[in-house]
């Protein structure tokens, strides 16, 4: 029979709830919802295309957002009634998936609390990921593609569309580098979590002594951005390299030289993009990165001035967030957080829930301090 333990859990879902639809601002997201609906319907939306794409984006971002939210309350009511039942029926079967629920809903309700502490300036857009391999030889490369499928897998897991944009693969073993979208609401805000160098420590298969090997790879996240206009780019500034797109092995995936090379010279910042079926619109798609990128890098210039001044600026350990480690011991680590798994498989195949949650929580911790 439910007990009173039950009725009380039941209870904080509720007010949990309450208090996450009263920050969200249902309302506020209703009247925005009919606002974009609107300007989606307008006849001539689609001559200008970025301006459309940030339309039909923010409508399809906001209302995916309340979905979610209007689900969650859906099931709590739906909860109500099934242990109201079990109990008037004495259903040990419906008594067992009520509890069942109720743990899935308590999982939820703990996702929703942590994604009302994506405040940040960028939090609530899609991103664009960037893996590359670091020091390590072919372990190294690997590792930057386990990377690349946790990631991936992750996605799928929580239904987020994705598009790989660019892939450089090693000359042995996995890739160089990756870049990749993810297309939902808050994917910027959880994943920037995830930025940093990744290490992993584990027995090389690669080697033929059974050493073992520490190599490293490092992740970057950004914020896709339907227009970065604020950012000019002078054509003077650019070289652009235009080259056929390729896969591993160096086997041809184009007849054509589609895929484009651009090269920010007064940074150094290098946008390649292959993903597109033609040359222009792989350059279109570069230039749009590149002006994220550049806009992104004036923010933080301008962020750690503001530090200097004031004198704030303090040492730290190096950008590495996580240890993996796959000999001995079987654990993954965050070294910010505490947060840690004995299940490096599970974690690898896209079980990250756990470290974005609690890297989330972390940095909201921070801030406030």
């Amino acid at each position: 029979m439910l007990d009173i333990d039950f009725n009380a859990r039941v209870r904080a879902i509720r007010s949990t709830y309450a208090d996450i639809a009263e920050v969200t601002d249902l309302e506020k997201l209703d009247r925005e919802i009919a606002d974009l609906e609107e300007q989606a319907a307008a006849p001539g939306l689609w001559d200008d295309p970025a301006a459309a794409q940030k339309v039909t984006s923010g409508l399809s971002h906001r209302q995916a957002r309340v979905k979610k939210l209007r689900a969650v309350e859906s099931r709590i009511d739906d909860l109500e009634v099934l242990a109201q039942l079990a109990v008037e029926m004495e259903d040990a079967d419906s008594e067992q998936e009520a509890m069942k629920e109720l743990a899935a809903l308590e999982a939820a309700m703990q996702d929703l609390e942590v994604q009302t502490m994506l405040s940040g300036e960028y939090d609530e857009r899609s991103a664009v990921v960037t893996i590359r391999s670091g020091a390590g030889g072919d372990d190294a490369t690997d590792f930057a593609e386990i990377l690349l499928r946790m990631y991936l897998r992750w996605a799928e897991d929580n239904d987020f569309p994705t598009k790989v944009l660019d892939t450089s693969y090693a000359e042995g073993a996995g890739i160089k580098s990756a870049t990749f979208e993810v297309d939902a609401p808050y994917a910027f805000g959880k994943l920037s979590v995830e930025a940093g160098t990744h290490r992993l420590a584990r027995i090389s298969p690669f080697g033929s002594a059974d050493k073992r090997q520490t190599s490293f790879a490092g992740v970057e996240v950004i914020p896709l951005l339907e227009e970065a206009t604020e950012v000019d780019i002078p054509e003077t500034d650019i070289r652009v390299d235009v080259y056929r797109s390729s896969g591993p092995g160096g086997q041809s995936v184009n007849t054509t030289d589609s895929a484009v090379r651009i090269t920010h010279i007064p940074s150094g910042i290098v946008i390649s993009m292959q993903n597109e079926k033609s040359q222009i619109q792989n350059r279109a798609a570069a230039m749009r990165l590149l002006q994220t990128r550049l806009l992104l890098l004036q923010k933080e210039q301008e962020a750690a001035k503001k530090k200097e001044l004031a004198g704030s600026v303090t040492a730290s350990w190096g950008d590495q967030i996580r240890s993996y480690f796959l000999y001995g011991q079987q654990l993954v680590k965050d070294l910010r957080t505490g947060h840690e798994s004995s299940q490096p498989d599970a974690v690898f195949d896209g079980d990250l829930d756990g470290f974005i949650a609690a890297g989330i929580r972390w940095r909201s911790l921070t801030k406030n301090d």
